[in-house]
């Protein structure tokens, strides 16, 4: 079976009113949208409720990060099993934004992976290199440093509850974008390394996905790579091209 095309939008901590925030939700709920493919955004924990109980049945709802304890004294943190309990199907874990601005190391992401797939949610797993990794063609090295924490404690039939995300850190929010070529490369090394850590089967059907300043004008030519399975958009989600981006595989 072909992987369904994913498009996910990482509102990160935007829109700072609800005026905003509505705004952007009635062009989804307005648009003509291609339904072969599963969208899934992501808006700050603050609105997860009212954005889930507001957009069309077609869009799921994802919190951008969450904690590995089901309960307990860690203030301003969020449990996977409150996300369940509210009805939120999918979290994104190991962004470049955690892992460098909150200093989340691969085996906490891990932890925190184990953790929501244990909870019944579905992941959105961040992986990505550095300018400097990329320049020193480390790329393939640090992303599989950063699977393997992964790998190690997961069991081959958690994975399909994974989407992976490959985010080179240094076209977040830049305008630079990885090349259609230099993605596909990524994202086939990604799923070597899958094929080879953990089975073929779970490479052949774990979605990867790519984010990295996706916009409508390149969104097309990186949805014709054959490991590109779709993109987890930043800015441009806040945006209406991101209908663009959504339909990316319509001809």
């Amino acid at each position: 079976m072909p992987r369904q095309f994913f498009v996910g939008g990482n509102f990160k901590m935007n829109p700072i009113s609800r005026g905003q925030k509505e705004s952007i939700i009635s062009v989804l709920n307005s648009a003509d949208l291609d339904s072969t493919t599963e969208i899934v955004i992501a808006p700050p924990s603050l609105y997860l409720i009212p954005l889930k109980d507001t957009v069309r049945s077609e869009l799921q709802v994802s919190a951008q990060n969450c904690y590995f304890k089901d309960s307990g004294a860690f203030t301003g943190e969020i449990s996977p099993a409150q996300l369940v309990d509210a009805g939120i199907p999918y979290v994104i874990l190991g962004h470049s934004e955690r892992r460098t601005l909150f200093h989340e190391t691969s085996e906490f992401v891990a932890q925190k992976t184990k953790a929501a797939l244990n909870a019944t949610l579905k992941v959105i797993l961040c992986v990505g290199e550095t300018l400097p990794e990329r320049e020193t063609g480390q790329t393939a090295v640090v992303v599989q440093k950063q699977l393997q924490a992964v790998v190690d404690v997961l069991q081959e039939s958690d994975w399909g509850g994974v989407v992976i995300a490959y985010e080179p850190v240094w076209a977040i929010g830049t305008g630079k974008v990885a090349t259609s070529a230099q993605a596909q490369e990524a994202h086939l090394d990604i799923r070597t390394f899958l094929s080879q850590a953990v089975s073929p089967a779970v490479a052949e059907n774990t979605r990867i996905i790519y984010g990295g300043s996706v916009t409508a004008a390149n969104c097309k030519e990186l949805s014709t790579q054959p490991d590109v399975d779709g993109f987890l958009v930043g800015g441009a989600s806040l945006k209406p091209e991101f209908v663009n981006i959504i339909n990316a595989r319509r001809n």
